[in-house]
Formats: structure tokens, C-alpha cells, sequence
């Protein structure tokens, strides 16, 4: 029997100029090297026999390199991809450079079959976006996660 994916993340989040922002990250390699659109992310990853919140923080470490004082967490409804992944989540408040982070690498054939290995950053940049410019920029499959968040938050 074939284990069902799941995913794990943390949606950071931030108030600024009487509003907020949301921290979002875009992968790395050359395959979303000219994506931006619908290209960036939550930090999550996949997990099995885990604690997904712990899963979550994990993640948000292996793809930032940081790890915030994170005050509370804030259960988000889960979300189906099209691929069958369950991708669970959580809203945090907090704050981190997004210029300095560092992220995990894995090894990539490229070009497809090819033959030749490189190694890339499973995240290659991150920023913080007004809610109207994250949903703009996040995979369309999470963008119910801003939009829940902003509401929980009273934006």
C-alpha cells in the first residue's frame, strides 16, 4: 500500500506599516529559475511518521536557515494538491532577514538525462509580501493558507 504524502510548513507572518506581510520562498534550481508568479511557497516539506508541527518547524529550518521565537501557532485548514499531497500548515508570528537566509541543497540531473549532477538550493530566495501581492506570488494551491491567515489575524 502506497503511504499518502504529506507536506508541512509554517506561513510567518509579520505587522508592518499598520498592516501585514507574509514570508514566502521561492525554489531553487534552474527548472524555477525564470518563475516567479505562482512560483514561491510556504516553507514546508515532506514528512512521515513525524509530528507535522514539528515537521513544520524542521522544515522552515532546513529551507531558511533560521529559526524565529515563533510566540503561538495557528492551526490552518489543510489543503489537497492536485498530485494527492495533504499539505498541512500553521501561521506564526515572527521576523527574519529574508536576505540572509540559507537553505538545504539536493542533487539535480540536469540537464534531464543527461547524465550531469548538480547540486541546488532547495530554496534559492525569499521575501515578505502584502497579502494582495502573496497570493499573487504562491502556488495557487496555497493561497487559501494567506487568505485563512489573514482573516484569523483581523487583517
Amino acid at each position: 500500500m502506497k503511504a499518502i504524502k504529506q507536506s508541512a510548513g509554517i506561513l510567518l507572518y509579520r505587522r508592518k506599516n499598520n498592516g501585514v506581510e507574509f514570508f514566502l520562498v521561492h525554489p531553487g534550481g534552474p527548472f524555477w529559475a525564470k518563475k516567479d508568479v505562482g512560483a514561491w511557497s510556504i516553507p514546508k516539506g515532506e514528512f512521515i511518521d513525524e509530528d507535522p508541527l514539528e515537521a513544520a518547524k524542521r522544515e522552515f529550518l532546513e529551507e531558511t536557515g533560521k529559526m524565529p521565537a515563533f510566540k503561538h501557532f495557528i492551526k490552518l485548514s489543510p489543503v489537497k494538491l492536485k498530485s494527492g499531497k495533504t499539505v498541512h500548515a500553521w501561521g506564526a508570528e515572527g521576523d527574519v532577514d529574508e536576505t540572509t537566509i540559507r537553505s538545504n541543497t539536493f542533487q539535480l540531473e540536469w540537464p534531464p538525462k543527461s547524465g550531469k549532477i548538480i547540486q541546488v538550493p532547495e530554496v534559492d530566495k525569499a521575501g515578505w509580501f502584502t497579502p494582495d501581492k502573496a497570493i499573487e506570488k504562491i502556488n495557487s494551491s496555497q493561497a487559501a493558507f494567506i487568505t485563512e491567515l489573514a482573516n484569523l489575524v483581523n487583517l
